[in-house]
């Protein structure tokens, strides 16, 4: 049986960066629950904004949080009032000074996260998945993308029996370290139960890479 890893995870320090960027010894456990938590509630709350990710910085006391949105002025508000009681909130949770910033997603056609909440949000709406996988598929190809996967799993179409299908096209080449793919996954909530959506988008390949950032081959001793 193949051993799967997680693609962004696999390519850390080499073509993708830490969506976390900060170090701690004494308090690493409690700053990593607090990120999953200021990323639950920026999910939460800004549900309809499109999010494709959140990055948090934090530094002697000081957060701050860089949120990337299809639909930036949705989260800022008329007048920054919107975002101005997120942050409030978000101050209030974590007990220390957050700054928010707010960047625009541009490519929203080849994003994983957001190519895999579309594709929930139309299986929720009872659209047959594989017409809503193909439509998803060739749209982020018809976008620049050189490659996608869309995975599907679960009770199908509501079938009695659960099962996996998956459309491709392009390249997806997840043993090349260089190869940029984001990755991410979704859940959609039907009626039959929950169906799993995995998607891997192939970008191009870094020209750019140092050779210790590379793996390095251990020979066998004799």
């Amino acid at each position: 049986m193949g051993q799967k890893s997680n693609p962004t995870a696999l390519r850390l320090g080499i073509v993708e960066e830490s969506s976390s960027v900060w170090f701690s010894k004494e308090h690493y456990a409690s700053y990593l629950l607090q990120d999953l938590e200021v990323r639950t509630h920026i999910k939460k709350k800004l549900k309809g904004a499109g999010i494709s990710n959140v990055r948090i910085f934090r530094k002697s006391g000081h957060v701050s949080i860089e949120v990337y949105a299809s639909r930036p002025g949705l989260i800022i508000g008329k007048g920054g009032g919107d975002i101005a009681i997120l942050r409030q909130a978000l101050r209030d949770k974590l007990q220390c000074d957050v700054n928010i910033s707010i960047k625009e997603e541009k490519s929203i056609e080849t994003s994983a996260q957001l190519i895999s909440e579309t594709l929930a949000a139309q299986l929720e709406k009872r659209f047959h998945f594989r017409r809503a996988m193909k439509a998803v598929v060739q749209r982020a190809m018809k976008s620049g993308a050189q490659g996608i996967r869309v995975e599907c799993s679960g009770r199908l179409a509501g079938a009695e029996i659960a099962r996996r299908e998956w459309y491709r096209e392009g390249r997806v080449p997840l043993h090349t370290f260089r190869a940029k793919i984001k990755y991410a996954t979704c859940e959609a909530h039907t009626t039959y139960g929950i169906i799993g959506i995995k998607v891997w988008v192939f970008t191009g390949e870094a020209s750019n890479i140092k050779s210790d950032t590379l793996p390095v081959k251990i020979s066998e001793q004799e």
